[in-house]
């Protein structure tokens, strides 16, 4: 039997059931009632219809997701190696500093400045949050010791997770400094900052690279000019070692500290940027994986969906026929 010649056969035993209920009106009437009864009963037929449409949307959206995240990846990767060489030559750049002044963590100090070191881009997974999980806990640290505490916050992201709970200690919020291309110029202009409101000790947090899949939370630390000149009379730095010409020693001790954080600047900076292009490249490549594993589900439940409506399209078919042989 032909799917058309089905068809009919289904549409006239339905006219017929219709015509014997309605008690012997006629053909057209049974016709209307029939329709009205079909209008009826097709919220079943239309859940189905409405749950492919939303299944291909969703299917649709995904796809588009994993196309931007796949992009992301690609955009990422291509940038992490140059990002990672101008890391590894900074670290030469910071090197000779510690050596000659120290680094002094544990240096106490009546003021202590902040200075969180954020990206200003998100979905680069956990860097931005364990810089402030360290930055917090610093702070407390600080508060202990009954130090003065304000805040240098670089980048947006470090801004909108801290601004809530320790807003009040912001001096100086500097955002879209690592949205452009890192030169030397751009870590000088925030170290000057820096240097300006730093009037004891700073503590600078960033991520420090190690590979394209991990990074470590790093703290440096930066005295001032004249912490420096105490540290190097207590003899916890190197500085009194060398013989100095020229200007007077707490004079070239301050420009000794204003290079140094410029160059810790640079040095936090290239290593917090190639971290957030290694681990924007994991997570891109997580969520492309995500995305795949979703469709995959998706397309299956479009399946089933669609094979569950032709089922049930044939067994009205099948059953309406066999009710037409059995009325003959």
């Amino acid at each position: 039997m032909s799917r058309n010649r089905a068809f009919r056969l289904l549409k006239d035993a339905r006219l017929r059931a219709s015509a014997t209920s309605v008690g012997g009106t006629s053909s057209r009437v049974g016709q209307t009632v029939t329709r009205s009864a079909d209008l009826a009963s097709a919220h079943p037929e239309g859940v189905r219809h409405v749950s492919l449409q939303i299944v291909q949307q969703r299917m649709k959206s995904v796809s588009n997701i994993q196309k931007i995240t796949k992009a992301m990846k690609m955009v990422a990767a291509s940038r992490l190696k140059p990002a990672q060489d101008k890391a590894i030559a900074s670290r030469g750049m910071v090197t000779p500093f510690y050596k000659l002044l120290g680094d002094l963590p544990g240096a106490e100090t009546a003021k202590t400045l902040m200075v969180p070191i954020s990206s200003d881009k998100g979905l680069c997974g956990g860097i931005n949050g364990n810089v402030v999980k360290v930055s917090n806990v610093l702070l407390e640290t600080a508060k202990d010791k009954e130090s003065e505490i304000s805040m240098d916050v670089i980048g947006d992201k470090a801004r909108g997770l801290m601004q809530r709970q320790v807003g009040e200690l912001f001096a100086n919020v500097l955002v879209d400094a690592t949205k452009q291309p890192l030169t030397f110029g751009t870590a000088s202009a925030l170290a000057e900052q820096v240097a300006k409101d730093n009037e004891g000790k700073a503590l600078i947090v960033y991520n420090r690279f190690v590979s394209a899949i991990s990074f470590k939370p790093t703290i440096a630390t930066v005295l001032s000019g004249e912490e420096y000149e105490k540290s190097a009379e207590n003899l916890e730095n190197k500085f009194d070692s060398y013989e100095v010409e020229g200007p007077d020693r707490g004079e070239f001790l301050l420009d000794l500290a204003e290079f140094k954080t410029g160059a810790v600047m640079y040095n936090a900076l290239a290593e917090n940027n190639t971290s957030e292009l290694g681990s924007r490249m994991q997570s891109m490549e997580s969520s492309s994986k995500n995305a795949s594993e979703m469709l995959q589900k998706l397309t299956l439940l479009y399946n089933r969906t669609r094979q569950a409506a032709i089922t049930t399209e044939l067994i009205e078919i099948i059953s309406g026929a066999s009710a037409l042989e059995d009325a003959k």
